[in-house]
C-alpha cells in the first residue's frame, strides 16, 4: 500500500512538471540562444565583470605566490651576502692572530 502511495506521488508530480514545462515551452523558446538578456550591457556590471576576471586571472597565473616566493628569495640573498662578509671577517682577523703569535 505504501509503495503504491509513493507511486501515485511520483507520477502525480511528474506530470505537474511535464504540464508546467508545456505551458512554458512557448516562452522558453522566445529567450535568446546565446543566453544574453541585455541587463550586462551596462557599463557598471562591465566594470565589475572585468574587476572579477582580473581577480581571477591574478590566482590563476599565481602572481602572489611569485611576488612571495621572489622576496623571500631576495630576502634569503641578503642575509647570505651578509654571512659571507661576516665569515670573511672572522678568517681574516684569525690569520692576523695567527700571523701575530708567530
Amino acid at each position: 500500500m505504501l509503495e503504491l502511495t509513493i507511486a501515485i506521488i511520483f507520477f502525480v508530480s511528474l506530470a505537474g512538471v511535464l504540464f508546467v514545462l508545456y505551458r512554458k515551452l512557448p516562452v522558453l523558446s522566445s529567450l535568446p540562444k546565446n543566453g544574453t538578456t541585455g541587463i550586462k550591457e551596462h557599463h557598471y556590471f562591465l566594470h565589475v565583470e572585468k574587476k572579477v576576471k582580473d581577480l581571477f586571472l591574478f590566482f590563476e597565473k599565481q602572481i602572489l605566490l611569485h611576488k612571495a616566493l621572489s622576496f623571500v628569495k631576495i630576502m634569503v640573498l641578503k642575509a647570505e651576502t651578509k654571512i659571507d662578509h661576516l665569515l670573511h671577517k672572522i678568517r681574516k682577523n684569525a690569520q692576523k692572530i695567527d700571523k701575530d703569535k708567530k
